[in-house]
């Protein structure tokens, strides 16, 4: 724009000068009378790019548009020499004017410009007519461009914002989504691992309390020795956690035997005896899938024993063609499954009621089923089915 007004007032001062120069020249008795006209004209427009309301409120730039075009109308009055000044007008006209005033603007300073032009001549030819309307033509259809092209770029600007304002969104939302997965992630992960083993340390030193009062020190002995056991498997589980590494029971060996470790370790700190079960052939499991089952086992059968008042409980893996399966059985007094929050509560009433929750989301997250069968009286049934890649289906 700046560019565009520089351009347009060395125009007019341009025209101006070779107005002047040949009124100056001509040497008529009108000479000094249009060099007057000149500097009027030079003056009045000259102020109008000076005066701050003119450039900042659309009233006082109509009367200094006025104040020019009558000024204008006077030089065309006194030397044909003025009509080269309509051209530079018309694009002031379009800038400063609405479309339908500033099209009317036009339309008449071209008319005034001919008849101007017709009234020194004394004849009005083709050329007289054309030129006029050829350069009121071409100024407005420069002007309707460039307001097009300007309409165009506001637009692609105020696009370019949004963009860059939903881009900030948008990551703001990544982020609170990662955070918040992240959070259930841990709480996850707590609850199977940090928690289960707290809870098997509280039965345990229960145990060897009541053990120790009724005398029977060597039971005690052996609950305490169970609980430290299970205390330094829980630390290791902690600091597996703070370096982000797979479960230590994974580390060691396959996914079956971390589960028979699982029940055999349940059987000795806990009343419940559980039976492990592998069907199928054994094969290599994405990592995703061997911890989400580890940690659903490790869970179902922490419930059972704190919630279950089981005596026996039977752990089947199962691998088959595409897809590997957990199922968890207990001859515990069951519970009603209506009755379980969605979002927190007790899966038997007593307890915190994350388990379940967590063990769904595992599921979910690896685009598995969890199926969850029991009444009162009547014991549980926890089943799981994974989906395997294809590239990873096992053979049976």
């Amino acid at each position: 724009m700046r560019v565009l007004r520089f351009c347009l007032h060395l125009m007019v001062a341009g025209l101006l000068a070779i107005a002047g120069v040949r009124a100056a020249a001509d040497g008529g008795a009108s000479g000094p009378k249009v060099i007057i006209a000149i500097c009027a004209l030079a003056a009045v427009y000259g102020a109008g790019p000076l005066l701050h309301p003119v450039r900042t409120r659309a009233p006082a730039a109509a009367w200094w548009l006025a104040a020019v075009t009558a000024t204008w109308l006077v030089l065309l009055a006194l030397t044909p020499d003025g009509v080269w000044l309509a051209f530079p007008l018309f694009f002031v006209q379009l800038h400063l004017l609405p479309r339908r005033w500033a099209l009317t603007a036009v339309a008449i300073t071209t008319v005034l410009a001919i008849a101007g032009f017709g009234w020194h001549t004394h004849t009005l030819t083709p050329g007289t007519v054309i030129g006029p309307v050829l350069g009121a033509a071409v100024a407005v259809a420069v002007a309707l461009g460039y307001q097009a092209l300007y309409r165009e770029s506001e637009q692609r600007r105020r696009l370019i914002e949004e963009l860059t304002a939903t881009r900030g969104e948008l990551a703001a939302a990544e982020h609170a989504a990662g955070v918040l997965a992240e959070r259930e992630r841990l709480a996850r992960e707590i609850h199977d691992t940090l928690a289960q083993g707290l809870s098997s340390i509280q039965l345990l030193l229960r145990a060897a309390e009541r053990a120790q009062l009724s005398g029977r020190s060597a039971v005690a002995l052996d609950h305490v020795r169970h609980a430290r056991h299970a205390a330094v498997d829980n630390l290791a589980e902690a600091r597996r956690f703070v370096r982000a590494l797979s479960p230590p029971g994974l580390e060691a060996g396959s996914l079956p035997a971390a589960l028979v470790r699982l029940c055999a370790t349940t059987s000795r700190t806990s009343p419940l005896t559980v039976h492990c079960q592998i069907s199928g052939t054994p094969a290599e499991l994405p990592t995703p899938h061997e911890v989400a089952l580890l940690r659903i086992a490790q869970s179902a059968l922490a419930n059972t024993v704190q919630h279950a008042n089981a005596t026996h409980a039977e752990l089947t893996l199962s691998y088959m063609d595409t897809e590997i399966a957990l199922d968890v059985v207990d001859n515990g007094h069951g519970f009603d499954p209506g009755a379980l929050p969605v979002h927190g509560g007790s899966e038997s009433g007593s307890g915190s009621g994350f388990g379940l929750i967590a063990m769904r989301a595992r599921t979910s997250a690896l685009h598995g089923a969890l199926t969850l069968e029991t009444a009162p009286g009547q014991g549980t049934a926890l089943a799981v089915a994974l989906p395997l890649p294809a590239r990873e289906g096992v053979d049976v």
